[in-house]
C-alpha cells in the first residue's frame, strides 16, 4: 500500500477520535442498559443517530447547564440538527424568538426582549439560548403558556392514554409533587397539580414528535424521565418508539435504567434546606 495513502487513514482516524472536544466538566457517563462506563465521544456518537433525545437536568445545576450547551455543540459537529426545543420557552414567547433568529446581532437585553421568566435563571440558561439562536435550526417553545396553566389547575381535562394514566405513575408523581412542596400543599389541591404537571409533560411530548429531526429537548428531570414523563406520553401519542433519555445527575442521585438510557453523573453540590425555610416561611 501506498505510504501517502497509510498516512492520509492514519491521520483520518486519529481526527475522527478527537472530533469531540472534551467535555468541560469532569463526570462520568453510565449506559444503563448494560452498566458500561461510556465515553463522552461515544455518547455523542450514539445520540446523533437518534431522531429524537431527551436531556434531563437539575435545574439550579450549573454543570448541567455547561454540559448542554457542550453537547449542542459536540451533536452539530456529527450530523445537522434539526430542533431545538426548551421546557423554559412558551407558546407566546415563539414569536419572539423567530424574530431574534433573522437578525444579525443579538441585543443586549436578550432576557427583555425574549420575555424570559424571571424563574429561569439566565445566568444558567442564556448560554444555551444564545448559542441555540445563532444556529440555522430553529429554536422551539415546549411548554405551556401561563393561561393555560390556569384554565387545566381550574378544570383538569381527561388525559388520554394507558400509560400515562396508570394508577403507579400519578402515585409517584403525586408523591414528587408532595416532597417538590415540603409536604405543604394542601391534599384539596393535589389533582389539580397533578393535571398540569402531566399537561406539560403532553404538551412537551407533542412538540417533540412535531419537531423537525433530529430533535432534543432540555428539560427537567421528572419531565425527561421514561417511566413517568415525556417519553410515556409519547408512546401514549402514538410513537413508535420512545426518545432517547440522557439524565443529568449529581453523584449519589439514583437513576435506574427504566428512568433513563444513559446518565451523566457530574459532582454533588451543596444542597440547601429548602423545606426548613419554605416551613418557615408559612410560619409567619
Amino acid at each position: 500500500m501506498d505510504m501517502r495513502l497509510i498516512l492520509l487513514l492514519a491521520l483520518s482516524i486519529l481526527a475522527a477520535c478527537q472530533s469531540v472536544a472534551p467535555p468541560p466538566v469532569s463526570g462520568r457517563i453510565v449506559d444503563l442498559h448494560s452498566g458500561q462506563a461510556v465515553t463522552p465521544q461515544r455518547l455523542v456518537e450514539r445520540l446523533a443517530v437518534a431522531p429524537r433525545v431527551v436531556v434531563g437536568e437539575q435545574h439550579d445545576n450549573r454543570d448541567h447547564h455547561t454540559l448542554q450547551r457542550w453537547l449542542l455543540q459536540a451533536l452539530g459537529a456529527e450530523r445537522a440538527q434539526g430542533s431545538l426545543l426548551l421546557e423554559m420557552l412558551t407558546p407566546s414567547q415563539q414569536p419572539r424568538v423567530d424574530a431574534l433568529r433573522q437578525r444579525s446581532t443579538m441585543p443586549n437585553d436578550l432576557p427583555a426582549v425574549l420575555a424570559w421568566s424571571p424563574g429561569w435563571d439566565w445566568s444558567l440558561y442564556g448560554p444555551v439560548v444564545e448559542f441555540a439562536l445563532a444556529q440555522r435550526y430553529p429554536l422551539l417553545a415546549a411548554n405551556l403558556d401561563a393561561t393555560e396553566i390556569q384554565r387545566f389547575y381550574r378544570q383538569p381535562p381527561a388525559l388520554q392514554g394507558d400509560r400515562s394514566n396508570a394508577v403507579a405513575v400519578k402515585d409517584v408523581l403525586l408523591g414528587q409533587i408532595r416532597e417538590s412542596h415540603c409536604g405543604l400543599l394542601p391534599e384539596s389541591q393535589m389533582p389539580a397539580m397533578l393535571a398540569v404537571q402531566q399537561q406539560r409533560d403532553r404538551r412537551m411530548a407533542e412538540r417533540l414528535l412535531q419537531a423537525p429531526t433530529p430533535a432534543l429537548l432540555l428539560a427537567g428531570a421528572w419531565h425527561g424521565r421514561k417511566d413517568l414523563g415525556v417519553p410515556l406520553h409519547m408512546l401514549d401519542l402514538g410513537a413508535d418508539e420512545a426518545p432517547i433519555v440522557l439524565m443529568l445527575a449529581e453523584e449519589g442521585s439514583d437513576v435506574t435504567p427504566a428512568m433513563a438510557d444513559y446518565v451523566w453523573y457530574t459532582p454533588a453540590t451543596a444542597s440547601q434546606d429548602y423545606c426548613a425555610q419554605m416551613r418557615e416561611q408559612s410560619e409567619r
